[in-house]
């Protein structure tokens, strides 16, 4: 099972070409702007020339679908998308927040990605990296996340968590900095959903902007 994982929700810009849960060749770049526009076909040219794997070999096409970046989201999406269409391909798609999640290990993780002014989009997850809450746009703050900090430990992540961090003096919030979705964390969800034939559908697929 060879599967081609696209993330572009933010300014950094990933791919990754795994068979099975096996990576074989991965590319990333953050340059603190967006280049997907410019990079995102070059990096996928170069994963696939790495591992020496065809496009038509591939099984599906595993895209972040959001939330995050307009800009960011509908170039993946759109490339996903093309590949797809071009090569006969299932689509997969997978919540940005779910793929942040993913870095770390907890009862309860919070990823964040930063909406400007005191707005995240965010999500709660178990350890299981399951939805506890689903995606939503949220205005910070102190009592934020209250209900979950007063049961016990939560981590939080992402670009938007910074600055809950400022405002948050809840004993029981962990804050980890430098995090960003990455393509490899895609990588054990878009299995779950291929084996589950989970695909979306093509021509009306589009990412959760939010805004």
């Amino acid at each position: 099972m060879k599967l081609l994982h696209i993330e572009t929700s933010g300014v950094n810009c990933s791919v990754a070409l795994t068979d099975n849960d096996t990576i074989l060749a991965t590319k990333a770049q953050n340059a603190g702007h967006f280049t997907h526009s410019e990079n995102l076909h070059l990096f996928i040219e170069t994963v696939m020339t790495t591992a020496g794997v065809p496009l038509s070999s591939l099984d599906a096409i595993a895209v972040s679908a959001g939330a995050g970046s307009y800009t960011g989201l509908r170039i993946g999406v759109a490339t996903a998308k093309g590949l797809c269409f071009a090569l006969g391909k299932p689509l997969i798609g997978i919540p940005t927040l779910q793929i942040l999640a993913h870095q770390v290990a907890a009862d309860c993780i919070i990823p964040m990605l930063d909406a400007r002014r005191m707005e995240v989009y965010s999500a709660v997850f178990d350890s299981e990296y399951r939805f506890v809450s689903p995606t939503e746009a949220k205005i910070l703050d102190a009592d934020s996340y209250k209900e979950y900090l007063d049961k016990g430990k939560v981590t939080f992540l992402g670009d938007g968590s910074t600055k809950f961090a400022t405002i948050c003096q809840h004993p029981n919030a962990t804050f980890i900095a430098g995090a960003f979705p990455e393509a490899k964390d895609m990588i054990p969800f878009a299995i779950e959903k291929y084996k589950a034939a989970n695909f979306e559908d093509i021509a009306y697929f589009e990412p959760t902007y939010l805004k």
